[in-house]
């Protein structure tokens, strides 16, 4: 079996010298955090001791979690922690709003928390403080005869406890409008409508613990050392206890074949092999890719025929599917040889036990609903759900994420699942809110910015977030955000949409999760609801509770509502929850610090597939993508670097080698081709636009780029799936070399990637001694 061990070097043992693979300098980027929080350190420190983490869903709470013993903790929480912990920004930085507009995104959060409520209007230079009550009067005085099919509301999930979602998206159903979205319809709404269409729960089927000590880990479209830091220590923990990790992606990450984490002794030192074989397919070839393995599994009869009788629905018309499929087209598709999926297949059939572990390389097309599918596919046919060390685990990025699609930011869904356009649904929540509900299904997020653009909303209300930056087209957005008459921004700092120019535009601050009275929960990418409590610390005097604001923009605008939302605090929101959300049962009894209930219990499916036809799990005819590269045209796809969505905290990627965020990853091969030396400058362009970035010699797919995102956004159409409504974050592109970059200092390549042996690991292409910060 092939592995990706290979060579080792002495070098490579050198803790934090110089190595083949470039790693992150942990230790050096805690000694910046602590100096940039040294003001509030005692706060700081509170916050990481006590509160719920408001990085990504994998969900530590303090600095432990549910899976490994010892302390927890990851860069991306670290990096965050100064949006909790700085002042107000200064009056004077508020003074002059064209200057504020020059800023770039990154350079607008370091200056402080949102102080009080702010307006600006077309034609105004400057930013006019308001008090709460003449914000909401405004805001009153404008919505009086804007009818709900004319609203909008959009929720980022960094930070935002499900308290805030249930009130916001209540708030909006009894204003009218079924318009309200979440920002898991950029990422993971693939996710939901194909586990739904295939298993019935729209959620991840395991808990983290399973990946430890699972014969197979299968990563699929994912890089969880850039995007997930705390994976790694689960993923270092699972190679100790015989736990084999192969890789399914474009790009050969540095990051996921050898990491250092700084929490582990052994790991921090030295590093840890993750690896051990790697399937290099192209983008958007994962449906070619897993249809070609469920071929050799059938073809050999490596399914679990038992399983697949008993629990299962489906399986004859996907056989004679794949039958038909030709091994030609598979490989030309999936960018991987019939030997390669072989490869897999039989890696596959010997494990008894297996994760699959995914993210945005899957969901992020415009067949990202036939993604999860696919994969879904490869798991059924051997069982792999319902029993210890085995699941489908799609990773989520944000601590809000997962709560808030359960809590009914959806335009189609009411809390806990309920379906808007079902009578006996809606029905339901008429009763128990107490008012008649839209019974038309409401926009997804860029329907809602598409009607925005043409004049067709009056009312945006944005809690948290920055869709000019995060949506494709970002031409298309500005015109459409610059369009509304009335847009709200609810936020803890500054933005760039929250400063484009409109005919009225409101700034709301808000408290953070932390400082929020009776504290709050988050729900994990494991499906754990935890109670975050409130932390004693300095508080921004003017901002409200992230819950209440959405309630008094509703009882200003439309006074009758004021008695259906009269919550005094979160405990009540909770026990109504309770009542509304049949699978959060018991958040309810939530009300201190470590307290949590995981719904549906460690794994779900241990039963059977309960809330699908017959109770059987659906296997998918999957048909495969067309996806045409044309001669002398290229492949671009989005990647993230030391980033928190939008929010840029570092202008390197020192995982990958690359030093600014105008980075290209390239395939040498292709470089050669095009005579393009490393860190030259080029000019790509595509159907939406162009945009200047610089040459990165990288071991990824060739035809095939990654850039960073949002900076690539300009080049991205607003092509999306049809199912899920994800937007597509891909593109054809040419390329036009425009010369050396000066004052750029290029990688140095050791060599070109080889192609095909999986027994040896391809060395990094850039140099792995950069400098961190």
């Amino acid at each position: 079996m092939h592995s990706s061990g290979g060579r080792f070097r002495l070098r490579d043992l050198l803790p934090f010298g110089p190595g083949r693979h470039p790693r992150p300098r942990p230790y050096l980027e805690m000694a910046k955090i602590a100096w940039e929080n040294r003001d509030n350190l005692p706060y700081a420190w509170r916050i990481l001791n006590h509160g719920v983490c408001d990085g990504c869903s994998l969900g530590p709470r303090g600095l432990k979690d549910d899976v490994i013993e010892g302390v927890h903790l990851c860069m991306t929480r670290l990096r965050l922690l100064r949006l909790n912990t700085m002042g107000p920004i200064p009056e004077a930085r508020l003074a002059d709003l064209p200057s504020l507009r020059a800023l770039r995104n990154e350079e607008l959060h370091p200056l402080g928390r949102l102080p009080h409520p702010m307006i600006h209007r077309a034609g105004s230079d400057r930013l006019h403080r308001l008090s709460w009550d003449e914000a909401l009067a405004i805001i009153a005085e404008e919505l009086r005869d804007v009818p709900g099919e004319r609203m909008g509301f959009y929720a980022t999930s960094r930070g935002i406890v499900n308290e805030t979602y249930y009130a916001f998206q209540k708030a909006a159903r009894l204003m009218g409008s079924n318009h309200v979205d979440l920002c898991t319809r950029l990422c993971h709404a693939a996710s939901v409508s194909g586990l739904k269409e295939t298993l019935g729960v729209p959620a991840p089927t395991c808990s983290l613990k399973d990946m430890i000590g699972s014969d197979l880990v299968v990563i699929l479209g994912s890089h969880l050392a850039n995007n997930q830091p705390v994976t790694t220590k689960y993923l270092v923990y699972a190679k100790r206890k015989g736990t084999r990790i192969v890789v399914v992606n474009p790009m050969r990450e540095p990051g996921l074949e050898r990491y250092w984490v700084p929490s582990d002794l052994r790991s921090a030192l030295f590093g840890s092999r993750l690896m051990d074989d790697f399937f290099q397919v192209a983008v958007g070839g994962d449906i070619a890719f897993l249809n070609g393995v469920m071929k050799h599994l059938i073809e050999r009869g490596w399914t679990d025929a038992d399983f697949i009788a008993r629990r299962t629905s489906g399986f004859d018309e996907l056989s004679a599917h794949v039958a038909g499929l030709p091994w030609e087209r598979l490989e030309k598709t999936s960018g991987q040889s019939r030997a390669d999926m072989l490869r897999f297949a039989e890696q596959y059939a010997r494990a008894k036990s297996a994760v699959f572990v995914y993210s945005m390389g899957l969901t992020q097309h415009r067949f990202g609903v036939d993604n999860v599918k696919a994969l879904v596919n490869v798991a059924l046919a051997r069982g792999m759900l319902g029993r210890e060390k085995c699941g489908v685990m799609p990773i989520r990025g944000h601590s809000g994420v997962q709560g808030g699609s359960e809590c009914g930011v959806d335009p189609d869904k009411l809390p806990g699942g309920f379906e808007v356009a079902n009578e006996a649904d809606r029905k339901r929540f008429e009763e128990l809110w107490g008012a008649p509900l839209p019974a038309w299904k409401g926009h997804r997020t860029l329907q809602m910015l598409e009607a925005a653009h043409a004049g067709a909303v009056d009312f945006l209300y944005s809690l948290g977030g920055n869709l000019l930056e995060t949506m494709p087209d970002r031409a298309y957005m500005n015109d459409a955000l610059s369009r509304v008459k009335l847009r709200v921004h609810q936020d803890i700092v500054l933005n760039t949409s929250s400063l484009l120019p409109g005919r009225t535009v409101m700034l709301l601050p808000a408290q953070t999760r932390y400082e929020s009275p009776g504290g709050g929960t988050s729900t994990s990418t494991e499906r754990r609801i935890r109670f975050s409590p409130e932390i004693e610390g300095p508080r921004i005097a003017e901002a409200r509770p992230e819950w209440r604001i959405p309630v008094e923009i509703a009882s200003a605008a439309r006074p009758a509502l004021a008695a259906r939302l009269a919550w005094k605090g979160t405990a009540e929101i909770r026990a109504e929850m309770g009542r509304a959300m049949p699978i959060y049962e018991g958040i309810e009894k939530l009300e201190r610090e470590g307290q949590s209930v995981q719904w549906g219990g460690e794994r779900l499916f241990t039963d059977g597939f309960a809330r699908m036809p017959g109770g059987r799990a659906r296997f998918s005819a999957v048909a495969l993508p067309e996806i045409e590269i044309p001669p002398g045209k290229f492949y671009i796809t989005t990647r993230r670097g030391k980033q928190f969505n939008s929010m840029a905290h570092e202008p390197g990627d020192y995982l990958m080698g690359a030093t600014t965020r105008r980075d290209v990853l390239m395939n040498p091969v292709d470089a050669t081709a095009l005579g393009i030396a490393d860190g030259a400058e080029i000019v790509l362009r595509s159907d939406a636009g162009e945009w200047t970035g610089i040459t990165r010699l990288a071991p990824m797919k060739e035809r095939h780029l990654q850039a960073y995102w949002p900076e690539i956004n300009v080049l991205i159409s607003r092509r999306f799936d049809p199912v899920s409504g994800a937007p597509d974050y891909n593109a054809v592109v040419t390329i036009e070399p425009v010369g050396p970059l000066a004052a750029t200092t290029p990688a140095r390549v050791e060599s070109a990637p080889r192609a095909a042996p999986a027994d040896e690991p391809a060395p990094a292409m850039a140099r792995a001694d950069r400098p961190a910060g």
